[in-house]
């Protein structure tokens, strides 16, 4: 499927040069600076900001009012919700320049950060995590992991299509209710299992 050529808003304000992918949108009173790399289908939601070393992935989806600073890594198909806050110094003063310490953070595919979240800098959110709205994530978070609170402690697993998985009664495994695959856990975190042998 060819993709349709990068729409950006008449409003919306973009530096060269930023590469930007094909069939990726870019609303109302958005700013992207010079040197953002934004891949392909990605939807950039209205006031959102976008910083010069940002990088982000094919399929991403950013609601209204979030700004990557810079450091900021999303891999493809990220979901972030309204309002999102992503730092990038653990200790700011406003009379402190502390540019030279700025942390990168790194969002691993299919994640989804809830509305109004607050992501630490430095962090690493694993692949397909779930972070709850509102949230204040403060340390890593591991693959397919489920996140909530003020800070955020994991409450349980989720599937790739973001279904919080459930403990099998038969198998003991974690199976996902609407794909019916099945997961067990291991020392390395969430792993997949056959689910026609339903974790043989």
């Amino acid at each position: 499927m060819t993709l349709p050529a990068p729409f950006i808003h008449d409003t919306a304000i973009v530096d060269p040069p930023v590469q930007i992918g094909n069939g990726t949108k870019i609303w109302h009173f958005c700013h992207v600076c010079g040197g953002a790399r934004i891949g392909s289908n990605v939807v950039l939601g209205q006031n959102g900001y976008v910083a010069g070393s940002v990088v982000i992935a094919d399929g991403c989806r950013i609601q209204n009012n979030v700004s990557l600073y810079d450091g900021v890594v999303l891999d493809n198909d990220v979901f972030v919700g309204p309002s999102v806050v992503f730092t990038n110094v653990t200790n700011p003063r406003a009379s402190i320049n502390r540019h030279a310490e700025f942390k990168g953070t790194r969002v691993c595919r299919g994640a989804t950060l809830g509305a109004n979240s607050t992501i630490v800098p430095g962090l690493t959110l694993g692949a397909f995590c779930f972070v709850a709205a509102g949230a204040v994530v403060t340390e890593d978070v591991p693959a397919h992991a489920m996140v909530a609170g003020v800070p955020a402690r994991q409450i349980g697993w989720v599937s790739e299509e973001g279904n919080r998985l459930q403990t099998d009664a038969d198998t003991e495994h974690l199976v996902c209710v609407v794909s019916g695959r099945y997961f067990r856990l291991t020392e390395a975190g969430l792993e997949a299992v056959n689910s026609a042998a339903q974790g043989e």
